[in-house]
């Protein structure tokens, strides 16, 4: 069996170091089970967000949103988002729907993703 990597890209490694370091250990210690979950049939149990064929998992920690997609080498987590910062993300886009169907739906979330993407191809 290989090994399964959780790979942060710059913009989430940002987000994960801004946070105080116990939030941080307890965000980390909460994806020990996400290989044998990903491996499982157990991805329901994740938020997905489709479009033009593109998946994306939200995996809910607490207060935060971590949205990740698989990698072959494991997972690339793209955002780590207050919940917070996703209710008001929802408020200013004026949607009043459920969460994941909401961004789903909403072009300038996906944006935020791909920007995501892009400064991990910079470094």
């Amino acid at each position: 069996m290989r090994p399964f990597q959780i790979i942060f890209n710059p913009t989430s490694a940002a987000e994960l170091a801004r946070m105080p370091k116990e939030l941080q250990l307890n965000i980390l210690g909460d994806f020990r089970g996400l290989p044998q979950q990903m491996l499982s049939a157990e991805v329901e149990q994740f938020g997905q967000l489709r479009r033009a064929g593109h998946v994306l998992n939200r995996f809910r920690l607490g207060d935060y949103r971590v949205y990740f997609e698989r990698h072959d080498l494991g997972v690339v987590v793209h955002r780590i988002l207050s919940k917070n910062t996703v209710k008001d993300f929802l408020y200013r886009s004026g949607l009043k729907v459920q969460e994941d169907e909401a961004l789903q739906e909403n072009p300038k979330f996906w944006e935020m993703i791909e920007a995501a993407k892009t400064a991990a191809k910079a470094c």
